[in-house]
C-alpha cells in the first residue's frame, strides 16, 4: 500500500464533517488490490462522521479497485464513477455509500463548477 492511500485513509474522520452530509450511513469495504495481494479497509460512515479500520465486513457495499487505480482516484487524476462504467473497478451493495465515499476525492486539476462558470458569464452579460 502507498503512503499516499494510508494518509488519506488517515486524513477521513477529520474531514468527515465537511464531507459527509445527508443520507449516508452504512459500512462499506474497499479491496485495493496489488498483483496477488488485496489490502482491505473498512469505512464505517454516518452523518458527519467516519471511523476507518484495516479489516473486513461485514459490510453494506464492497468496492473492488487496483491500488493503482485509487491512488490516481486520489490524486484527482481519475473518477470513481467512471472507473466503475469502464468497468476499471467493481462495486455491490448500497450505491449511496459509494456515492458518499466518492465525495472525499479531489476534483482533477483544473476543474470549475459549472454554476460559477454561468454566474460569471452572466456578470459579463448583464
Amino acid at each position: 500500500m502507498t503512503e499516499a492511500t494510508e494518509r488519506f485513509f488517515e486524513s477521513l474522520p477529520a474531514r468527515a464533517p465537511t464531507v459527509l452530509r445527508g443520507l449516508v450511513d452504512g459500512t462499506l469495504q474497499i479491496d485495493l488490490s496489488t498483483d496477488n495481494q488485496t489490502e482491505h479497509w473498512l469505512v464505517r460512515m454516518r452523518p458527519g462522521a467516519i471511523e476507518v479500520s484495516r479489516s473486513r465486513g461485514p459490510a453494506d457495499a464492497i468496492w473492488y479497485s487496483s491500488a493503482e487505480l485509487f491512488d490516481r482516484l486520489i490524486a484527482g487524476e481519475a473518477q470513481g464513477v467512471a472507473a466503475v462504467l469502464r468497468n476499471e473497478s467493481t462495486f455491490s451493495g448500497n450505491v449511496v455509500l459509494f456515492l458518499g465515499f466518492r465525495r472525499f476525492f479531489p476534483n482533477p486539476p483544473g476543474t470549475r463548477d459549472p454554476r460559477e462558470v454561468a454566474r460569471k458569464a452572466a456578470g459579463r452579460l448583464g
